[in-house]
């Protein structure tokens, strides 16, 4: 793929807006939707879900583990759920928050984001707690197939607060050095890099410092976990430039009717237009 995933992104979010949809078959969502939790439930709720939600957004996030709990037959769905996703023109970002060193990360990256498998996705979480330089293979990888990475920095989730606000011996954050880290690999590029990092939205204002980055940066806790859009434009500008809002139970739980799933997402979609 010759067009950088920096790029792809960038025309996505300037056609569609920039809500991430989550697809993330949790039991309790798939029995809620009237459906077993068993792997032919798993295919109506995923395949029903993409359906609607990708034709509204520019790019869909499946959480990867509630596949991997149906064992091959949900990886047969979430196979799926990437095809579906790319014929209805979204951008595909898989959830699976790989982290691991050498030959393993570089298998790991093979696996979704290199070559042209059933499983390749547009772009995938990874985790530095190894170490960023550990990411090295899954970052290169990625790149060289016009693919992207986001890198786990300032996580939405009560305990990751002391490690990621740890300080370094620079006196930055863990977290501050990450997004650091992901900002010298995207310098130069246009209109912004193809290493985003994952920044929750409900972290505190003034947290990161995140004017360098110059890559996309994927806000989970929209929503559901208590975010609104003018939470995300106090922390992020009001434009919202290069923001992903992650939004997943909080559109999910309007299935199984289609109808109100796609009212909506498009009522989350617009909510995140800049103001006036």
């Amino acid at each position: 793929m010759s067009e950088k995933f920096g790029k792809r992104l960038a025309d996505a979010v300037a056609a569609r807006g920039p809500l991430c949809a989550g697809i993330d078959p949790h039991p309790g969502l798939i029995e809620a939707w009237g459906l077993p939790a068993d792997a032919s439930g798993l295919e109506r709720f995923a395949l029903g879900a993409t359906e609607i939600l990708a034709a509204e957004t520019a790019i869909i996030k499946p959480q990867s583990a509630f596949f991997e709990a149906f064992g091959a037959p949900g990886i047969a769905v979430l196979e799926r759920v990437i095809e579906t996703a790319r014929a209805a023109g979204a951008l595909v970002l898989l959830d699976v928050k790989r982290g691991d060193i050498g030959s393993t990360m570089g298998a790991y990256t093979a696996a979704y984001v290199a070559g042209e498998t059933a499983l390749t996705a547009d772009a995938i979480t990874v985790s530095p707690y190894l170490g960023f330089g550990s990411l090295k293979p899954a970052i290169d990888m990625a790149r060289a197939n016009g693919r992207g990475v986001f890198v786990l920095a300032r996580t939405s989730n009560p305990e990751a607060h002391a490690l990621q606000n740890a300080l370094l011996p620079n006196g930055k954050t863990v977290a501050q050095g990450i997004v650091d880290a992901a900002a010298e690999v995207n310098e130069g590029a246009s209109p912004y890099g193809d290493v985003g990092v994952v920044v929750g939205a409900t972290i505190g204002a003034g947290e990161l410092d995140l004017g360098a980055l110059n890559g996309p940066i994927l806000a989970p806790g929209f929503g559901a976990q208590g975010a609104t859009a003018d939470d995300l434009r106090k922390l992020f500008g009001d434009d919202l430039k290069g923001v992903l809002a992650a939004s997943s139970r909080d559109i999910l739980k309007h299935g199984p009717d289609p109808a109100g799933l796609r009212d909506a997402v498009r009522r989350t979609r617009d909510s995140l237009r800049p103001p006036g």
